[in-house]
C-alpha cells in the first residue's frame, strides 16, 4: 500500500540551493550523499520538467533501491525500470523473457514519447548494452469487443518469438484450443485467455498456471515481443554471409538466416547490428541524463569491457579465430553519453574538487554492537524532538496500517505530536507526519527543513518487497499423473504397464479406456471412471510385471500385510500417545502477532501462509504438535517457524531452534533478533562462537526463564541444557541430525509441541508424514522472481569453470565453489584463483577455528571475496542473496537431498542461478551415483525439493518405519499402495473398520468419452477423466457441475460426446446417494424401441412403489435381488433414469 501524500513530499526541496541553481543547465554536478539520492533525483524530474528523466546507478542492485523509492515518491506508472541482460556476453542461453519484454516495454514507451513516463532507471551495464532498437515495433492491445483474425494475431505472435505449447505454463508461450487462445505476456504478471465469439473478442481474462481456471475478467492487454532480437531483412541477410563465410556457429548462423527463432539467438546480436544505438542515443532532447557517482560507473564500465573482452579471447581459442574479429555487445563509457542530445547531469556521493553545489542531507546514525544493529530508539526520538523545534517537517515511513498506528502509539508516549492526514499533507503542521510507504533509507535536509524516517531506523524492520509470482503447479497433489510407459498396480490385478489411453467400440457404444499390460499377452481395458483403482507404482527398482487372475500377486499382498499389521499396533500406540498427551492449548492470535506478521518484509505465498495457518491451529489443540513443513530451500519456512515462536513466547513459553550447523545458527539468530527486536523478546545463540562464561550465562538465564529463544546445535541436546518452561522445539534442516540425536529430541519433547523444517526430508519422515503419523505442510510457490536454476551435470572441465565464475563477476555476484575434502581444499582454492587470477577467493571449512571461520563468512558476505571454496558447510541454511553461481566439483560423493540443499544456497536472488555438478574425468560412477545425479538434472523446476524425496525414497528405500532396518515391501507392492496398506492396517488395530469405497458400475450404451478434437493431449484428457471419476464417487453433484465449468473454461464449447460423459457422472453421483451399486443398460428384446435399465441394490418404501406402478407399469421390482427394471427412452436414456432415480429412489439416510 503506498501513501498518495509521498509524491507531493519532493515540493519540499523545490527551493533547494543547489538544485534550483542548477536548472536550465545542460551539465550540472551535485555532490549529494546517498541516502538522499532517491528524493533529490525525484526532485529533479519534478522542478526541471523535462521528461523523460533516464538515472544511471553503477549497480544493478543501487537501481533497483532507487526505482523502488522513485516509485513512492513520483508515483507507480510514472517510473519504470530499464534492466540489464543476466546472461553473460556471447553465452548461448537467451535472458529471460520476462528481462527482455521489460526492456522493449521501457523502449517502446521512450521512443514514442509516452506521455506518462516521467522517470527511467537504469544500471550501468544497461546503459551501455548495444540495443536492437526498430521504432515500428509496437505492442498488440487486445481489448474486450475488438474483432481480430485469429490467424494473424498468432502469425504476429510467433514473429514477437512466442512458443506455442498446447497449454500455457510460462511466460512467453502461447496456446490455442478452438476459439480459445491463451497467451501469457512477456511483462505480465498471469497469463490471459482471449475468448472469441466468430472474430470478436467476448472475454479477457486472467487464468491460473496451476489449474488453467480463469480468474477473474481485464478489459485489456498489451502483448510485447519476448525476443529482443527482431530479425530484420538486412539481419537475415548478414546471417547468411556469416553462414557461407565462418566456419564456427555455422549451423546457429543457418537457422537465424532463415529467420528461426532460438533459445540463445540474442548472443549473435553484436555480429547482426548494422549501428551501435545504446540507451541514452534515443534519450529525446527535452529529456534529462542524470549519472550517479560518475566515477564509480566508469570504472565498472571498464570492468565490465575488460571481462568481455577475457571472454572473447577465450572464445576465439574455442572456435579458432583471431579475437579481433569479435564485436562487442557493450561500449565504452565514453561513447555511451557521446550522442546524447539531452543535459547530462551528475550527483556524486563523494565530494569532487569542481563541485561547488551541494545538498545538505545527514543520515539517521544507529548505534552497532557486534554484528547486530542495536535501535537506540530513545535517541532517535530526542533527535526528532530537536528537529521539530527547529520547525523541520518529519516524516515517519510505516510499512502498513498495523505498524502506523503502533508507531503513532509510541510517539504518544513520548509526547510528540502526531498527523496521519491521509489526504494533502499540511505543511504547516508542525508535528510528526505518519505515511504508509516503503522507503529504502531515512535522511535530514538542512537546507529544506525537511527529514524522513523509516521504520526500520525506528524499530529495526526491513521494508516490504514484492508480490508473489503466480504459482506454478498443483501444492496438495503429490502422485503425478502417469505416462505411457509408467508401471502402475491394480489393487485386484497387481503391476501392469500403462500402454496409453484407447478408444473401443464395445456393445454399439465408443468409450475410451486405460490399457494396462500384463505379463504374457495379458490385457486389461479399464474403464475411465475406474481410474481410481489403480496408482503410479513407485519404488527403486523396475519391478516384475504381475500375471491376470493369477494368485501370485494376492500372495505378494497377504506377505506384505502380515510384515505390516506387525508395525501398525506400535504406530497407533506411538499416535495415541501423542493424541492422549496432556499437551499445551496455546491462546489465540494477539493484536502483536497480527503486528508482526504484517512486518514481514515480503509478501507470503498462499502456500506459506496454509502452512502459518495449519501451524498455529496445531498450537491451539490440547494436545503436542508434530508437523513438518516441506519446503524448498529460500520458500519461508524460517518465517512460518519465527511466527510460531512468537506465539508460544506471549504464553509465556520458551523456544528451542536445533540446528544442524554453528554458522546456520548464527544467521538464524540474526535473522531473529532483527525481526523481534521491537518487541521485548531475548534471543540467544548457544553455539562454539561463545566464550564458556558467556555460554554458562545463557544457560543459567534459559534454566531462570530471562531467554525466550534459544538457538544452537545439538549443543542444545546435552544433559547440562534445562528450561524453566520449554513450549516449543523447532528442528531446522531436519535431515542432518541422526537417529541418536532424535531419540535426545523424542525425550525432550513428551509434552512439547514440535515443528520440523525440511526441503529433502528424509525418507522415514516423509513416509510417517504420506501415513498421517506426522502431519505435513508443503510449501510449494516459489517467492517472487525467483527462477529455476540450470543445472549441469557433467565430467570437470576447467574451462567452464572459468566461465561460470567470469559469468558471476560480470553481474556483480558471487560463487560457491565445494570441494568436501579438507586436505587438499587450500590447493583447490590455489587452482581456482589460477584459472581466474582477478576473483578474490577465500577458504571455509569445519576445522577451521571459530573467529577464522566466522571471519570468512562474514567477509564473504560483506563481499570482500568473490569466490568460497568451501566444504559441504555451506549446505546448511546459510542464506546469500548475491550467490549466484554454484560449482560442485564431485557431486558423485553426494547424496540426493544434500545435492539438491546445496542447490538451493543459489537463486536466492531475482537472478537466473547456476549450478555445475562435476564429476571426475574418466571414471565410471556407481548405479546410485549415476542415478542421482540424472535426477538432480532433470528435477530443475522450482518447489522440486518434495518430489527429490519422493524420488529419494524410491531410490533408497524407506526402511522400516520405527526401526532401522531396510525393508522390501515397498519394491513389492508399489509406494502407493503400501501407504494405502499401512493405513488401512493402523485403522485396523486401532479399531475403526474404514468403510470401503463405493465401487459403482455403470454401462450404458452410448458413446461417452471426450475427443481427441477437444482435449488432443492424453495425459490431460486422463486428468479430466481422473477429476470425473473424482467427482462420481461423492453423493454432490455440484462435483460434476464444477467440472463441467472447468472443462467449457479450459477448451470451450463441451461437445456431444463429453455432454453424454458428464450426464453419466451425475448418475453416478445419483447412485453414491442412494446406495446404488450397479446400473446396467440394454436394448429391450420384446419392444421394437428403447433400453431396459437394471439398477440394484434398490429397495422402495411402499408409497414409492404404488407410485412406480402408477408411473411406470412395465417397470419392475424384484424384491428378493433387490433389483429394479425400469424401460427408459432411447433418446436421452441417462438423463431419464437420472430423473426416474430421483423421483423414486429415496436418499439413505446416515445411521449415527
Amino acid at each position: 500500500m503506498k501513501d498518495e501524500t509521498y509524491q507531493i513530499l519532493p515540493e519540499l526541496l523545490k527551493e533547494e540551493p543547489s538544485i534550483v541553481g542548477s536548472l536550465g543547465r545542460i551539465s550540472a554536478e551535485i555532490f549529494v550523499p546517498e541516502c538522499a539520492h532517491a528524493i533529490v533525483s525525484a526532485t529533479i524530474a519534478r522542478l526541471s520538467e523535462r521528461k523523460p528523466l533516464i538515472v544511471v546507478a553503477p549497480t544493478n542492485a543501487e537501481a533497483e533501491k532507487l526505482f523502488d523509492d522513485l516509485k513512492v515518491f513520483i508515483g507507480f506508472e510514472k517510473v519504470d525500470f530499464f534492466p540489464s541482460w543476466e546472461t553473460l556476453p556471447f553465452e548461448r542461453i537467451s535472458p529471460g523473457v520476462e528481462t527482455m519484454g521489460k526492456r522493449l516495454r521501457v523502449l517502446h514507451r521512450l521512443v514514442n514519447s509516452e506521455e506518462n513516463l516521467e522517470v527511467i532507471v537504469t544500471s550501468a551495464r544497461a546503459l551501455v548494452q548495444k540495443l536492437s532498437i526498430q521504432k515500428q515495433i509496437f505492442p498488440i492491445f487486445l481489448k474486450t469487443g475488438d474483432l481480430i483474425d485469429q490467424s494473424e494475431l498468432l502469425e504476429k505472435l510467433f514473429a514477437f518469438g512466442y512458443k506455442r505449447e498446447y497449454q500455457v505454463e510460462h511466460r512467453g508461450e502461447v496456446a490455442v484450443r478452438g476459439s480459445i487462445i491463451d497467451i501469457w505476456p512477456s511483462t505480465a504478471v498471469s497469463p490471459v485467455r482471449v475468448d472469441l465469439w466468430g472474430d470478436e473478442i467476448e472475454r479477457l481474462c486472467e487464468f491460473g498456471v496451476a489449474n488453467q481456471r480463469t480468474k477473474y475478467a481485464v478489459d485489456g492487454v498489451e502483448v510485447f515481443p519476448c525476443r529482443e532480437l527482431i530479425l530484420k531483412a538486412e539481419m537475415l541477410e548478414k546471417a547468411g554471409f556469416m553462414a557461407d563465410q565462418q566456419s564456427w556457429g555455422s549451423m546457429e548462423w543457418e537457422r537465424l538466416a532463415s529467420g528461426e527463432l532460438f533459445d540463445g539467438m540474442e548472443s549473435f546480436m553484436p555480429w547482426l547490428l548494422e549501428e551501435d544505438t545504446v540507451l541514452a542515443d534515443i534519450l529525446p532532447k527535452d529529456g534529462l541524463l542524470l549519472l550517479v557517482d560518475s566515477g564509480r560507473l566508469d570504472s565498472r564500465i571498464a570492468d565490465l569491457l575488460e571481462r568481455e573482452n577475457k571472454l572473447a579471447e577465450s572464445l576465439a581459442e574455442t572456435w579458432s579465430f583471431d579475437g579481433s574479429e569479435i564485436p562487442g555487445l557493450h561500449v565504452s563509457f565514453d561513447r555511451s553519453t557521446k550522442l546524447c542530445e539531452a543535459p547530462i547531469w551528475f550527483i556524486d556521493s563523494t565530494r569532487n574538487v569542481t563541485t561547488t553545489a551541494e545538498v545538505k542531507a545527514i543520515t539517521w546514525q544507529s548505534t552497532k554492537t557486534g554484528s547486530t544493529p542495536h535501535i537506540d530508539v530513545f535517541g532517535k526520538m530526542d533527535r526528532i524532538s530537536e528537529l521539530l523545534d527547529k520547525n523541520y517537517f518529519v516524516v515517519v515511513a510505516a510499512e502498513g496500517e498495523g505498524s502506523a498506528s503502533r508507531l503513532k502509539e509510541i510517539f504518544n508516549k513520548e509526547g510528540l505530536p502526531v498527523s496521519t492526514n491521509k489526504e494533502k499533507s499540511d505543511n504547516k503542521f508542525s508535528g510528526i507526519h505518519i505515511m504508509i510507504g516503503s522507503v529504502e533509507r531515512g535522511f535530514i535536509l538542512e537546507d529544506s527543513h525537511f527529514a524522513l524516517i523509516t521504520e526500520k531506523e525506528v524499530t529495526g524492520r526491513r521494508r516490504t518487497h514484492k508480490n508473489v509470482r503466480e504459482r506454478r503447479k498443483e501444492t496438495l497433489r503429490v502422485f503425478e499423473d502417469f505416462s505411457v510407459g509408467d508401471y502402475v498396480v491394480h489393487e485386484h490385478h497387481g503391476i501392469a504397464r500403462f500402454a496409453g489411453l484407447v478408444s473401443q467400440k464395445l456393445g454399439g457404444a465408443e468409450k475410451d479406456y486405460l490399457l494396462l499390460e500384463y505379463k504374457g499377452s495379458d490385457r486389461l481395458y479399464l474403464p475411465t471412471d475406474q481410474i481410481e483403482v489403480i496408482r503410479p507404482y513407485s519404488s527403486g527398482e523396475v519391478p516384475t510385471l504381475s500375471r491376470m487372475g493369477g494368485v501370485e500377486w494376492e500372495r505378494t499382498k497377504s506377505r506384505v500385510k502380515s510384515a505390516i499389521s506387525e508395525i501398525a499396533s506400535d504406530l497407533v500406540e506411538l499416535y495415541k500417545k501423542r493424541i492422549n498427551s496432556e499437551g499445551r492449548a496455546f491462546a489465540e492470535d494477539s493484536p502483536w502477532q497480527s503486528e508482526l506478521e504484517q512486518a514481514f518484509p515480503f509478501q507470503e505465498t498462499p502456500d506459506q501462509l496454509r502452512a502459518i495457518e495449519e501451524v498455529k491451529a496445531d498450537m491451539e489443540r490440547p494436545f503436542p504438535m508434530d508437523r513438518v513443513i516441506c519446503g524448498d530451500v529460500g520458500f519461508g519456512k524460517t518465517e512460518v517457524a519465527l511466527r510460531a515462536a512468537f506465539k508460544a513466547i506471549q504464553d509465556g513459553c520458551q523456544v528451542a531452534i536445533l540446528v544442524p550447523t554453528t554458522l546456520l545458527a548464527q544467521q538464524h539468530g540474526e535473522t531473529f533478533k532483527e525481526r523481534l527486536v521491537s518487541y521485548p523478546i531475548r534471543v540467544e545463540v548457544l553455539s562454539r562462537f561463545l566464550t564458556q562464561a558467556q555460554a554458562r550465562k545463557v544457560l543459567s538465564d534459559l534454566e531462570n526463564g530471562s531467554v525466550d529463544i534459544v538457538i544452537g546445535t545439538h549443543r542444545l541436546l546435552s544433559q547440562d541444557v534445562s528450561f524453566k518452561d520449554l513450549g516449543l522445539l523447532i528442528v531446522d534442516e531436519e535431515q542432518r541430525f541422526g537417529v541418536s540425536h532424535k531419540e535426545a529430541i523424542k525425550a525432550m519433547k513428551a509434552q512439547v509441541d514440535i515443528l520440523t523444517l525440511t526441503a529433502t526430508p528424509i525418507p522415514r519422515t516423509l513416509e510417517m508424514s504420506l501415513t498421517g503419523i506426522r502431519d505435513l505442510s508443503l510449501i510449494d510457490t516459489p517467492p517472487a522472481d525467483r527462477q529455476p536454476i540450470l543445472t549441469f551435470v557433467g565430467e570437470y572441465n576447467e574451462s567452464a569453470v572459468a566461465e561460470a565464475i567470469r559469468r558471476e563477476l560480470l553481474r556483480e555476484g558471487q560463487v560457491f565453489f565445494v570441494h568436501n575434502r579438507v586436505h587438499d581444499i587450500e590447493e583447490t582454492a590455489a587452482n581456482v584463483k589460477q584459472l581466474v587470477p582477478d576473483a578474490r577467493v577465500a577458504v571455509a571449512h569445519g576445522q577451521m577455528d571459530e573467529s577464522s571461520l566466522e571471519k570468512v563468512i562474514i567477509d564473504f558476505w560483506d563481499r570482500k571475496y568473490d569466490v568460497l571454496v568451501c566444504t559441504t558447510i555451506v549446505e546448511s541454511g546459510i542464506d546469500m542473496p548475491t550467490v549466484n553461481t554454484l560449482v560442485v566439483d564431485r557431486a558423485d560423493l553426494l547424496g540426493l537431498g544434500q545435492l539438491h540443499q546445496l542447490r538451493g544456497r543459489v537463486g536466492r536472488a531475482d537472478h537466473r542461478a547456476y549450478a555445475y555438478l562435476f564429476t571426475p574425468v574418466d571414471k565410471s560412477l556407481s548405479e546410485e551415483a549415476f542415478e542421482r545425479l540424472r535426477t538432480i538434472g532433470e528435477t530443475t523446476e522450482l518447489g522440486s525439493g518434495f518430489r527429490l524425496a519422493m524420488k529419494d525414497l524410491e531410490i533408497r528405500g524407506a526402511g522400516n518405519l520405527l526401526g532401522t532396518g531396510q525393508s522390501g515391501h515397498v519394491a513389492s507392492v508399489g509406494y502407493d499402495l503400501y501407504c494405502q496398506m499401512i493405513n488401512e492396517a493402523v485403522s485396523e488395530a486401532s479399531g475403526n473398520q474404514e468403510i470401503p469405497a463405493n465401487e459403482i458400475r455403470v454401462e450404458i450404451p452410448v458413446d461417452a468419452y471426450l475427443p481427441e478434437t477437444y482435449i488432443s493431449r492424453s495425459d490431460l484428457r486422463l486428468e479430466a477423466y481422473r477429476k470425473l471419476a473424482s467427482a462420481g464417487e461423492t453423493s454432490d453433484s455440484s462435483k460434476v457441475e464444477e467440472v463441467r465449468q472447468e472443462w467449457e473454461d479450459r477448451y470451450g464449447p463441451i461437445p456431444e460426446e463429453a455432454e453424454k460423459l458428464l450426464a453419466i457422472g451425475l448418475l453416478r453421483t445419483i447412485c453414491v446417494e442412494r446406495g446404488i451399486k450397479e446400473v446396467t443398460v440394454t436394448k429391450r428384446k420384446k419392444m421394437n424401441s428403447g433400453f431396459l435399465a437394471r439398477c440394484s441394490p434398490v429397495s422402495l418404501p411402499l408409497s414409492k412403489q404404488t407410485r412406480l406402478e402408477r408411473l411406470h407399469p412395465e417397470a419392475y421390482l424384484k424384491e428378493g435381488s433387490e433389483e429394479l427394471q425400469i424401460p427408459i427412452p432411447e433418446k436421452n436414456p441417462t438423463g431419464s433414469l437420472t430423473e426416474y432415480l430421483k423421483d423414486l429412489v429415496p436418499v439413505l439416510t446416515s445411521t449415527a
